[in-house]
């Protein structure tokens, strides 16, 4: 009777998973970071679509689509580099094929993509508000008004007055008068009730006669509607390309992670990151 030996068959080498989240959040860090640093740029040097200074009344469209294409292209940058550098990182397995490896590894430069898109929102919902006052009473939003940060400074001129006793609190009026200009920029415009109502507020409070006072009010209705067509102009600007610069960004996140995992696995790099290397290498050799 013999006795058979057991022999152990060979382990196969266990694959990765499919999903390696230590690359994308890696990669979203560093597509969050990065354009963290150019928003901030650009905002530095003046390419903002919106702002709260006055100074954005006077920008011309022109600057508006310059940010607008600013945005777009840090975005696009941004991601493209959190991809690279999720694709460039990740594991890849020698039992994959060529086309699951570029899927798997585009996979990742989307989750870069999607994580770092949930990291922006969060910080700036998070920045917002902190902004915010921290009462809540039914005071402080009497004194307020939506159209305080837009149209402060024809709130400003509506109640000027060469005199007035001190320490008087106009901001339960101008959060009125802040509201029905509002309605100035709507399609059936200021009504005539709003209009007078408006005029006898401004007369009793800077003390003008009726006169002087209907020029007032006509004249900041007439700056108000030129105001909230300019910043309904930017906020669709920077609507539009926040949504071009997200979407664009999946892309650029996807092909960057894909050449990031061919990089990987051995593939030239591209001619620009060449060209760089060879200059390095020549600084390297000169004195």
């Amino acid at each position: 009777m013999s006795l058979e030996t057991a022999v152990p068959a060979p382990r196969e080498e266990s694959a990765p998973k499919h999903i390696q989240w230590s690359p994308i959040v890696l990669g979203a860090l560093a597509a969050t970071a990065l354009s963290f640093i150019l928003v901030t740029f650009g905002a530095t040097v003046g390419l903002g679509v919106t702002s709260a200074a006055p100074t954005w009344r006077d920008t011309s469209a022109a600057l508006w689509i310059l940010s607008g294409i600013y945005l777009i292209l840090q975005a696009v940058l941004s991601f493209a580099f959190g991809g690279y550098i999720a694709g460039r990182v990740r594991t890849s397995s020698t039992t994959e094929t060529a086309d699951g490896v570029e899927h798997a590894d585009g996979l990742h430069g989307l989750g870069v993509w999607a994580l770092a898109v949930v990291m922006g929102a969060v910080l700036a919902s998070l920045i917002g508000g902190a902004a915010l006052p921290r009462s809540s009473s039914s005071a402080v939003t009497t004194r307020t008004s939506a159209a305080e940060p837009v149209l402060s400074y024809e709130l400003d001129r509506l109640y000027r007055a060469g005199r007035r006793a001190p320490n008087i609190d106009l901001s339960t009026e101008r959060a009125e008068a802040g509201r029905i200009l509002l309605t100035a920029s709507g399609h059936d415009a200021m009504s005539a009730e709003d209009r007078s109502y408006l005029i006898q507020q401004v007369g009793a409070t800077t003390g003008l006669a009726l006169p002087d006072a209907e020029k007032r009010v006509d004249s900041v209705i007439a700056k108000s509607q030129t105001a909230i067509a300019r910043s309904r102009r930017s906020t669709v600007i920077l609507a539009f390309s926040i949504a071009t610069a997200v979407l664009l960004g999946a892309a650029a996140a996807w092909a960057a992670a894909c050449a990031g995992g061919r990089n990987r696995d051995g593939a030239p790099l591209p001619l620009w990151m060449t060209h760089a290397n060879s200059l390095d290498r020549r600084r390297t050799v000169l004195p």
